[in-house]
């Protein structure tokens, strides 16, 4: 005999808020909808969250969560700093595809009136992922004693501008133009002059 398992209804929230962000693009997600979509009163919701911005923390935590082990994974897998790069973009590309949801939260769309931190939460995201890249540039110079025709700041700035281009392209063409779409392409050409 099996026992069901109770349904974990903060991650069921989270789930409904991540669809319906991707479901009703443009659209403000009120807690009213949300509360609907999931099938509970908004007190209900504020039960598992204190408020709408906890909720869109704890789906910015499941980006950050997601994507930076996933780099962390490529960091320990490869040690050449291009083939690093290379993957730690196409894993961001993909994970957006995946989840166009998130990329309305990481393109700013879904927090036009929301509370500012999480604006900043984002901003901090990509400054991460900046960071992330400038690290593996510098990295290599000591590792393979080779730099670049431009700086590695310089370089990391245009990796973290391409991966918020591609998202908000994606999400400005209603989930149409996915992120990887002509990636290899654009990745020899991004390093035709490194």
């Amino acid at each position: 005999m099996t026992v069901a398992q109770k349904p974990n209804r903060k991650q069921q929230i989270l789930e409904c808020l991540a669809k319906m962000l991707e479901t009703c693009p443009g659209q403000r997600i009120t807690t009213a909808k949300l509360a609907a979509e999931v099938g509970v009163s908004e007190a209900a919701l504020y039960r598992h969250f204190p408020s709408k911005a906890r909720m869109f923390e704890g789906l910015i935590d499941f980006i950050e969560e997601s994507t930076f082990s996933r780099v962390n994974l490529i960091l320990s897998d490869h040690k050449e700093a291009l083939v690093r790069c290379h993957h730690i973009l196409h894993v961001l590309l993909v994970f957006s595809e995946r989840n166009p949801g998130m990329c309305r939260i990481l393109a700013g769309d879904a927090l036009m009136g929301e509370n500012e931190r999480l604006r900043a939460r984002v901003n901090q995201y990509f400054e991460k992922l900046e960071t992330q890249f400038k690290q593996v540039l510098r990295e290599r110079k000591l590792r393979e004693g080779k730099g670049f025709s431009i700086s590695e700041q310089a370089l990391a700035n245009i990796l973290g501008a391409f991966v918020e281009g591609k998202i908000s392209q994606y999400v400005r063409s209603g989930f149409t133009k996915k992120p990887s779409e002509d990636f290899n392409d654009q990745w020899q050409f991004l390093m035709a002059g490194k």
